[in-house]
């Protein structure tokens, strides 16, 4: 049998799996259990599960391709700059655990944006829905392209399957087993793709240092000498600065984590509140050891490629009548051209190419798909549940039946799934080669409202009554950011990284103070 046919048949029993345990999970479920798994998960649980969704096909093999991925600084590779930002996500989980679950559970709260309308106003509450769904669609669509074109190049591309019939059937398959239970099926299911992902993980580098005889130890000393380890970028002018990328990552935590309806309905369904930060404090704790894991994977598969015959090369293009040189790494061919894999390319092309066995390429096909569905069901359940609590108000509608409110919600959630197919398709056209600090760049401009309107709801006591003057702050804040970083990217040395962030919501923040009434307001 073809090796990619077996690999495939590997994806649909892992499929069939899914579906099994959607059908136990759903039955007798309603809303209630679609949005926030009737408050009934258990910590442990969603802790564990939360792993796989923060991860995603991301982590999975965009953050091991950085480790070896040429930089053009003083730096010459990434190696583990990366980790600054995963101490800063670690920072910023307990800001989250402190500030934003209490006020979550002390408002008894489904979707987190009804906070917005309660201290300020509707409008508040559903431009807070209206960010949150853009921002989740176009993360979760960017980090389902990653896994979804690995698997057309490297499988399906030699079979005659398009790309847009690839991305279709995988967005139908997580819609079937998410299209009952919702959270409450989310919640089991994302708990047993973690441990694939993590099993895939260890198998990976247990295989890599069987395989060039090398011990933890002597593998790191290695990656050492090859300058693939240095963890602090000192150039302040970097994306990857050292501060700005700890600052990025707390920041991006509270917004992409604390202020994003699809991570906080899977803790909000776990049954009290210190329960909740458990489960956050735990989940944090362990990302710390598994992204350090993926990174020194990173550095064994480039060790591995290079002992099997890859190498660093430099290849010259005309664009726009320039000769531009690029960096490329990867193995010749017979006419000596280097097919380049550094970055997001190359663990999927040792996996897949015949450079591992055929049980490490089951073993990676297996943690890859289990590292696209947390991503895609978490996401696709919760802008469904934010569209429909948020901007439709179907908890409080009164005039509709459950059967009625349960139709409703199953054409929205059809709806987002040709929503996100789009997304897909566009993300292939941009082709972008590290998606993984592109979507901390998508984060900056689309969550920089989100943490600017919640912070100063919480930390200040002032009410915004004037008509759209909140909407009007919000739309106005990442245009001036793309602005300021445009102006400072083309004027200066310095550039701009994941502290884009910062800086939207700091405008926001700006923003709304200069629209606030007067008069003060009781702090919900």
């Amino acid at each position: 049998m073809n090796p990619g046919t077996v690999l495939l048949l590997f994806v649909f029993v892992y499929f069939v799996g899914l579906l099994v345990i959607s059908y136990f999970t759903s039955r007798n479920s309603d809303n209630q259990s679609f949005f926030i798994g009737n408050k009934k998960s258990k910590w442990w649980l969603v802790a564990f599960g939360m792993i796989g969704t923060s991860l995603s096909g991301v982590t999975f093999i965009s953050v091991p391709g950085t480790v070896g991925k040429m930089t053009g600084s003083e730096y010459i590779f990434g190696g583990f700059e990366y980790y600054m930002m995963v101490i800063g996500f670690f920072i910023g989980y307990f800001i989250v655990a402190a500030i934003l679950l209490p006020l979550y559970y002390k408002m008894n709260l489904t979707s987190i944006y009804t906070y917005l309308g309660k201290r300020f106003n509707v409008e508040a509450h559903k431009i807070g829905s209206v960010f949150f769904i853009v921002s989740r669609a176009i993360g979760a669509t960017a980090r389902l392209y990653l896994v979804v074109n690995v698997l057309q190049i490297f499988l399906l591309e030699g079979l005659g399957v398009p790309f847009w019939l690839t991305a279709l059937v995988l967005l139908l398959m997580v819609l079937l087993y998410t299209f009952e239970g919702g959270v409450k099926t989310i919640v089991i299911t994302d708990t047993l793709q973690t441990s694939f992902m993590i099993i895939s993980l260890i198998a990976c580098i247990i295989y890599i240092l069987s395989n060039l005889n090398l011990s933890f130890g002597e593998a790191y000393t290695i990656l050492e000498q090859k300058n693939y380890t240095h963890l602090i970028n000192f150039d302040p002018n970097s994306k990857t600065f050292f501060l700005k990328t700890i600052l990025g990552g707390i920041f991006i935590t509270i917004a992409m984590t604390g202020l994003d309806q699809e991570m906080m309905q899977k803790n909000i369904s776990v049954d009290n509140l210190q329960n909740s930060k458990k489960n956050m404090l735990t989940f944090a704790g362990t990302l710390l050891f598994v992204n350090l894991a993926f990174l020194f994977l990173g550095g064994l598969l480039y060790l591995f490629a290079i002992q099997n015959g890859a190498g660093y090369s430099q290849i010259t293009n005309i664009v726009e009548g320039k000769e531009v040189v690029s960096n490329v790494f990867g193995f010749k061919d017979t006419a000596g051209n280097v097919a380049n894999i550094m970055g997001d390319d190359l663990f999927p092309a040792l996996s897949l190419q015949g450079h591992f066995p055929m049980i490490i390429s089951v073993i990676f096909i297996i943690g890859l798909i289990s590292a696209l569905f947390p991503s895609a069901d978490g996401a696709l359940t919760a802008v469904t549940s934010s569209y429909c609590v948020d901007l439709l108000n179907l908890n409080e509608d009164k005039s509709k039946t459950e059967k009625e409110k349960k139709s409703l919600r199953i054409k929205v959630h059809l709806t987002f799934t040709v929503v996100f197919f789009i997304l897909i398709m566009f993300f292939k056209a941009m082709n972008d080669k590290s998606i993984v600090y592109l979507i901390m760049e998508i984060a900056g401009y689309t969550y920089g409202p989100l943490l600017g309107l919640f912070a100063f709801g919480i930390f200040t006591k002032f009410k915004i009554s004037k008509k759209y003057s909140i909407l009007t702050v919000t739309l106005l804040a990442p245009v001036l950011t793309y602005l300021i970083n445009y102006l400072v990217t083309e004027t200066t040395d310095y550039r701009i990284g994941v502290e884009l962030i910062i800086l939207n919501g700091l405008l926001t923040f700006i923003g709304l103070w200069m629209v606030k009434n007067k008069n003060y307001l009781k702090v919900v």
